[in-house]
């Protein structure tokens, strides 16, 4: 009977076989012939056949039904049995829905994909990514166990097995028979073999565990090529072997899995250099917002890298260029404060200090190595490397097992040598030595500005001192107060006069007059008397023994000043007269005898701290510096505001001494007056007039008597021929009025002065401070005599010709 039906069948199919392929109208009559036959065959006998027979079944599904056909009836099925709530579990309990990759319901490879997403944003590691993987594909072909091997970052060639949270120790590759999954790492060729296969390419005891009877290992591979992974799948010897189809099914997951392991390796490196770009940001901060000492910055810099590359010490030498040393006053650190919540700042440290100096010759030990040739070592057995010096480990009893040495840059040179020691999991890894590198650029950067801020606050302490000393000297004694109070009741002199002759009185008896002249103008009703004497004779003290700009020439321009504010009352409010006589008094402090062309030319430290106006602003500060000091302050009675507007205007008026600035000031002021546009209750105004009355008492030696202007030219040109006598000796050849082989040119030079600056500069004066014309007189008499003297040179020149 099974043989008809089987006949009976297999020409139907025949028939439909030829009807679908040339359903002519020739082969009408056979198709008909072949339904009158198979009519006869009932359903249930057709089952019933089948249900005994399946491999027919199979060969007629094989050859017979097209691949769609086929997935449209599973992905139906599928549906039908998820509708009555009866996936089939197989005997080890795993969803067997979700092992047959490709055709198996979407919903259900939707619902695999966000499982796994979701398990990776929680834990989206690279490591993570593969477990989460491995899992899958272990499910899906129904493995019951599998193993999961990473390459060693460390020894190329070297699996480490994955458990899910860290590393365990695997094994070398070696030549002739090896394991499994050393082979796949080696070959990338995927490996099914069963307990009993002679194979003459692994190792006999392939089959260590009693269980084992079947293994499926696979590669995982990034898209360049590179080993990611090596996947090993096992069943129990009593399960059926693995077949061609869960190679297939393995490789549809990795597929993803390779995608996944791309924007996973995208994401954790973002991660890792935001995080990076964080904690640089922290470590700028820490060490550059608060300049610290040296050994807080090494103590900071250690636990940083200490953090960065997670390491249990670190240890800093610096490099002594000069001794070839590195040395270390600090040589341990770790951190107390071990959560990894806490920001970097403010952390606490534990450090440890050698009794004293540590100090090495380079080249000696790791460190040495690394600092001699500045390149990078990464140690993953400290006792295995004939360079490391265990002295350390057995004082302390501490075990050093890995270590990760790197130098610290500056301009090119080696500064330092960071040592850190045991990461905390596995080996230092090849992402740790680049982040240090970036690390290090701010390590080397932080430790040369400390190194600089060192020798800056050295140099500090090293000024305070100098200033403790010059104070000392340069601040008048109460010996010399006493003097100065006991002779100030015997001073007598008509001061009021411009003419007044500076030569014929002392030193001391000039500070007299000063106190004089000041208390006239001021009273002492907002001053305190003392502090008075002590400012005047410190100021006398701080003027240098130079043949012209020295004591004698402060006290004449002071004068000159107080009789110009004496002879126009009213015409300057009071604290402007009291910065015009203050400014007067002290417009040339600690002068040198040299003008600002030379301190430039000679690049003077002076010149390096003000680029114009050099001299006149170190006056000015060296005021500042006598008013500082204790019992010297003679503002101290004055509102805040005024004491800011007195000591803005004495500078002002400082300032202006310099002649490159009264040419400009005497232009704009003249043109004022000419245009009859001058305001008094103008500030700016007010302001010019000032400067041009410090020019005024500045070049009062033009307005002596002559016998008194002849000696004041001969100290003049004294200091002048000094100034070219070391001009010439830098190999520079001074101007005419400087060289004192030049005597004949005094005359003409007094000429050009007197005409060209002096006469303008008085008779602008005159027009804006009528009572000031006794001095634009004297100075037209002085230039009648020094152009009679220069046209009798000039005529004995030209008769010697």
């Amino acid at each position: 009977m099974w043989s008809t039906i089987t006949d009976r069948i297999a020409n139907f199919l025949r028939g439909k076989r030829r009807h679908r392929s040339s359903p002519s109208k020739q082969d009408a009559n056979s198709v008909r012939t072949n339904t009158d036959m198979t009519s006869q065959i009932t359903a249930d006998q057709v089952y019933e056949f089948l249900h005994s027979h399946p491999d027919y079944l199979e060969h007629y599904i094989m050859d017979e039904v097209e691949l769609e056909q086929l997935e449209r009836w599973i992905i139906r099925k599928s549906q039908r049995l998820k509708k009555k709530h009866e996936l089939p579990v197989a005997k080890n309990g795993r969803k067997t829905s979700l092992s047959r990759w490709k055709f198996c319901v979407h919903a259900d490879k939707r619902q695999m994909l966000q499982d796994l997403t979701h398990s990776l944003q929680l834990r989206p590691t690279k490591n993570q990514v593969l477990w989460e993987l491995a899992n899958c594909i272990c499910s899906a072909v129904n493995a019951d166990g599998f193993r999961l091997y990473l390459p060693d970052p460390v020894n190329s060639g070297a699996l480490l097995q994955y458990l899910g949270e860290n590393l365990i120790a695997g094994r070398l590759q070696e030549d002739g028979p090896i394991d499994v999954s050393t082979y796949v790492a080696k070959t990338r060729e995927a490996v099914r073999v069963s307990k009993g296969d002679n194979d003459s390419r692994f190792i006999p005891d392939l089959f260590y565990e009693d269980d084992v009877g079947h293994i499926l290992c696979q590669a995982v591979t990034y898209p360049d090529g590179q080993l990611a992974a090596v996947l090993e799948l096992w069943r129990r010897e009593s399960e059926g072997p693995f077949h061609e189809e869960d190679e297939e099914i393995a490789c549809s997951y990795l597929v993803w899995g390779g995608i996944a392991l791309h924007y996973a390796h995208l994401y954790l490196n973002m991660n890792q250099q935001r995080k990076l770009n964080d904690f640089l940001l922290t470590v700028v901060k820490s060490i550059f917002q608060d300049m610290v000492s040296m050994d807080v910055l090494v103590i900071k810099i250690m636990n940083f890298a200490q953090r960065l590359v997670d390491a249990d010490r670190a240890s800093l030498f610096l490099v002594d260029a000069k001794n070839q040393e590195l040395y270390a006053t600090i040589f341990d650190v770790g951190v107390e404060n071990t959560d990894e919540t806490t920001v970097y700042e403010g952390e606490e440290f534990k450090k440890m200090h050698t009794s004293k100096e540590i100090r090495f010759p380079l080249g000696t030990g790791i460190a040495g190595e690394v600092a001699m040739s500045g390149e990078i070592l990464n140690i993953t057995d400290a006792y295995a490397d004939a360079r490391f010096n265990r002295t350390v480990d057995q004082l302390t009893g501490y075990r050093t097992n890995t270590i990760l040495c790197m130098p610290i840059f500056i301009r090119g040179a080696v500064i330092g040598v960071v040592q850190m020691v045991n990461k905390h999991s596995g080996y230092f890894t090849k992402e740790d030595e680049e982040a240090f590198e970036m690390f290090a650029v701010y390590c080397g950067l932080a430790l040369h500005h400390a190194k600089l801020y060192d020798k800056i606050r050295r140099s500090e302490q090293k000024h305070r001192v100098a200033l403790e000393v010059l104070s000392y000297h340069n601040t008048c004694t109460e010996e010399e107060l006493a003097t100065i109070t006991d002779e100030l009741s015997t001073i007598n002199a008509n001061v009021d006069d411009f003419y007044f002759n500076p030569f014929q009185w002392e030193d001391y008896q000039k500070a007299g007059f000063v106190i004089r002249m000041f208390t006239d103008l001021f009273g002492l009703t907002r001053f305190d008397e003392q502090s008075l004497l002590r400012f005047v004779l410190t100021v006398k003290k701080n003027y240098r023994r130079v043949p012209y700009h020295n004591w004698s020439h402060g006290f004449s321009v002071a004068h000159c000043m107080y009789c110009i504010i004496k002879n126009s009352r009213d015409t300057f409010l009071p604290n402007e007269s009291l910065a015009l006589f203050i400014a007067a008094l002290c417009h040339d402090l600690d002068h040198r005898g040299k003008n600002n062309k030379f301190m430039l030319d000679t690049e003077a430290p002076l010149a390096a701290i003000y680029s114009t106006s050099t001299m006149e602003h170190h006056h000015f500060n060296q005021t500042v510096t006598i008013l500082q000091q204790e019992g010297h302050n003679i503002f101290s009675k004055l509102s805040s505001a005024e004491y800011k507007q007195v000591l803005s205007l004495i500078k002002h008026c400082i300032l202006a001494t310099d002649l490159a600035l009264f040419f400009p000031n005497r232009t704009k002021l003249a043109k004022l007056v000419h245009d009859d546009a001058f305001s008094w209750s103008n500030h700016e105004h007010r302001m010019m007039v000032q400067a041009l009355s410090m020019t005024a008492s500045d070049l009062c030696a033009s307005t002596k008597p002559w016998d008194v202007q002849l000696k004041i030219v001969h100290v003049i040109f004294e200091e002048f021929y000094d100034q070219g006598d070391a001009e010439r000796a830098a190999g520079r050849k001074p101007i005419p009025m400087m060289d004192r082989f030049q005597p004949d040119y005094q005359p003409a030079s007094q000429v050009g002065f007197l005409s060209g600056i002096c006469a303008p500069c008085y008779a602008l004066l005159k027009n804006l401070i009528p009572d000031t014309e006794p001095l634009l007189a004297m100075v037209h008499k002085n230039l009648d005599e020094w152009t009679s003297i220069d046209q009798e040179i000039q005529q004995k020149k030209k008769n010697e010709a």
